[in-house]
């Protein structure tokens, strides 16, 4: 299944990239850390590594790392606003349980 973001996650991104200046897209992978066992990670990026699974929508290139793919396959990234808070949010089917503050999850 393809990793995806939303229109909206896609406006941050190009927004982003604009105001910085360089760079192709974001790369999202995950790393052992916190509660879980596993957190996201999310990287602005200014050129495509070889190895990595490339998705494109919404005029932004996506790259995911082989390692972190497995467990992130078919996630949606989405970039939301929650009362005072805004940031990425990832819809990730493949969680089956997420810590209490919400850093890391496990699959």
């Amino acid at each position: 299944m393809p990793v995806t973001l939303t229109e909206a996650a896609a406006r941050h991104v190009q927004k982003y990239l604009a105001k910085r200046g360089k760079g192709v897209g974001v790369r999202l992978g995950v790393k052992t850390t916190g509660c879980s066992g596993l957190a996201y990670k999310l990287e602005y990026v200014d050129e495509v590594a070889s190895e990595d699974a490339l998705f494109e929508q919404h005029g932004v290139k996506l790259m995911v790392d082989p390692k972190s793919l497995a467990y992130i396959d078919g996630t949606e990234l989405d970039y939301v606003r929650e009362g005072l808070n805004e940031g990425f949010k990832f819809n990730n089917p493949n969680e089956r349980d997420r810590c209490g503050c919400g850093e890391s999850f496990r699959v």
